[in-house]
């Protein structure tokens, strides 16, 4: 091969062999974006050094040869800047998909094809011939049809890639502007220099200025990454891990004008606010706030609870309040850091409820031992000294037949009392079942209150049932004879003599039927009947010194609800009191 270099030959050997060095050093680098600036420097460093062989050379035939090795590095230049620009304004997304990376790279390709088998088509040059007229050879060409798309392309992705930046870095930060202008500047030189050789603006005839415009690129760009460390601080990964944060980000400028945002902040504004966020005026923004304001406009700087409500539910937010002044005439910025509290108030109310139900259950579960310790056992124990002393002799048959009715009393007290702890405690095992199944109401009513009879008749106490038969329930049996038989009972127990008793049935809609047992007795206050199914309601003795423990409508109203019904009481003082159980009459009724 003969050569003649010439100055413009030299320089672009020397700039495109410190190039080709310095892109392997490039490419190297952690980070996306700087292997696409390395591939386009090593891009940049084939089309120099080829061109600058191009320059030198004395033949066509040889010319041509470098022109082919030149368009390796012209077609990939374009290509990797469009790339470099992806990565870097954050919009990688576009290339990853695979139909638009393979429009991408089949241009460069069909187009090094087309160069290299050009002498069988004239596709991409019409017609070339070297130019002997200059101070040194160059190649004359004739673009063809191919050579046109090809630069339409180049056109284009060079176009789109310096829209990105500039869409992208005109809103970035003071931190980022000097970087960012020495990139968008960087960005301009190959379209000015490329626009002025299309256009026949040339110093030197024929003489192509657009390689040596891209090493100027490259070397701005250079600058920004070891001068402005553009790839230590680079905006993109600073918004991204912004945009990861949990906590919401915004900062204001003196007007309290919304002037940058992260992406958890915009799900705390209505729907019809997530347009247009930049520039906005807070107080515009986020109606409503008046003490966020306030704050604002007093110029303090702390801590302030918020509550924002949007589409997606009530947020109860921590604003911390900070102020970023650089010394600067009006160049002031307020940052509004916003913490999300709504799970951990949630968590902290559900813990305070469970706190509170385990203190009821302990101190229920105190009760119950009291009961066990004094009550249960005193009624044992006055029946084992009778049966003693029955066994000694030291009773006569009389006063045994005496001792007989309290005995019963205690015996049927404690029965009752032991039926209720054992269902109760029986009800608070995980895994214990709920069986329902479809039963005559009115048979099981009839049962409990023949069961109920004699201690009605002891008071003169008249029960009336209003219940017709064929009144179906779907519910446990057992347990509505369990509520059954607690509320009977404690009519009775709070009933006059000469009291009444009024049972009725009647479907009362939502798939339910109101079981109600009535009675005239002595009734509750209003205090009393605010507790009564609190756990925190004391037995009282009935009217005729009954005695009771205070679990029975406990069991009641926990039994009911197991079913998918409801206990209600209502109560007057002196004029009686009301227990409706809701009991469902399918499997389709819900809890109320």
């Amino acid at each position: 091969m003969d050569f003649t270099f010439n100055f413009y030959s030299l320089i672009l050997i020397f700039c495109g062999s410190v190039t080709l060095f310095l892109s392997h050093y490039v490419y190297r680098k952690e980070g996306k974006a700087v292997q696409f600036f390395g591939i386009m420097m090593l891009a940049n460093a084939i089309w120099s050094l080829a061109y600058g062989f191009e320059l030198a050379s004395i033949t066509l035939r040889q010319a041509k040869a470098f022109i082919n090795i030149e368009y390796l590095g012209i077609t990939a230049l374009p290509l990797t800047w469009f790339l470099f620009c992806l990565k870097l304004s954050g919009k990688e997304g576009w290339y990853k998909n695979r139909s638009v990376l393979f429009l991408l790279i089949a241009v460069p390709v069909v187009t090094v094809l087309l160069v290299w088998t050009n002498h069988f088509h004239h596709l991409h040059y019409k017609n070339y011939y070297l130019d002997l007229t200059g101070d040194f050879p160059t190649v004359t060409v004739e673009p063809g049809i191919s050579y046109i798309l090809f630069t339409v392309y180049f056109y284009i992705l060079l176009a789109a890639g310096s829209y990105l930046l500039i869409v992208k870095f005109r809103k970035a930060d003071p931190i980022y502007k000097r970087q960012n202008y020495s990139v968008i500047i960087a960005a301009m030189i190959p379209w000015l220099t490329n626009l002025s050789y299309i256009a026949g603006f040339r110093p030197v005839k024929n003489l192509d200025l657009t390689p040596f415009s891209f090493i100027a690129t490259i070397f701005l760009i250079s600058l920004a990454i070891y001068r402005f460390k553009l790839f230590d601080i680079l905006p993109v990964a600073r918004e991204k891990v912004l945009d990861l944060m949990q906590d919401g980000f915004l900062v204001l400028d003196n007007k309290h004008r919304i002037i940058d945002y992260n992406k958890t902040f915009s799900k705390y504004l209505p729907a019809n606010s997530k347009n247009k966020i930049i520039g906005t005026p807070l107080e515009v923004l986020i109606p409503g706030q008046t003490e966020l304001l306030e704050f604002l406009k007093a110029h303090r700087a702390g801590k302030l609870e918020l509550k924002m409500e949007t589409d997606k539910g009530l947020f109860d937010l921590e604003a911390d309040i900070g102020y970023l002044d650089d010394n600067q005439l009006n160049n002031e910025a307020i940052i509004i850091k916003l913490q999300d509290l709504t799970i951990v108030r949630a968590e902290s109310l559900k813990s305070k409820i469970q706190a509170e139900e385990l203190q009821k259950l302990n101190q229920l579960k105190d009760r119950i031992f009291s009961v066990i310790a004094h009550d249960l056992r005193a009624p044992l124990v006055n029946l084992s000294e009778v049966l003693k002393m029955i066994a000694e002799d030291q009773i006569s048959s009389e006063e045994f037949k005496a001792l007989s009715p309290n005995l019963n009393k205690d015996i049927v007290y404690t029965t009752d009392l032991l039926e209720n702890i054992l269902h109760w405690s029986r009800s608070q095992l995980k895994g214990y079942g709920v069986n329902k199944e479809f039963f005559d109401l009115k048979g099981l009513i009839v049962n409990e209150v023949d069961h109920h009879l004699p201690a009605a008749r002891a008071k003169n106490i008249e029960i009336i049932q209003d219940v017709f038969p064929g009144e179906m329930v779907y519910a446990d049996v057992l347990m509505v004879q369990i509520i059954i038989r607690n509320l009977l009972n404690n009519a009775i127990k709070f009933c006059h003599v000469n009291c009444t008793i009024h049972i009725t049935a009647v479907y009362s809609g939502e798939h339910m039927i109101q079981l109600c047992i009535k009675d005239n007795g002595v009734g509750m206050s209003k205090e009393t009947l605010d507790k009564l199914f609190m756990g925190e309601n004391k037995s009282t003795r009935g009217t005729m010194n009954e005695k009771g423990t205070g679990l029975g409508l406990m069991v009641c109203k926990e039994f009911a609800e197991k079913n998918d019904g409801k206990l209600v009481a209502e109560s007057e003082i002196g004029k009686g009191s009301s227990f409706s159980a809701y009991l469902p009459v399918d499997d389709r009724s819900l809890s109320l």
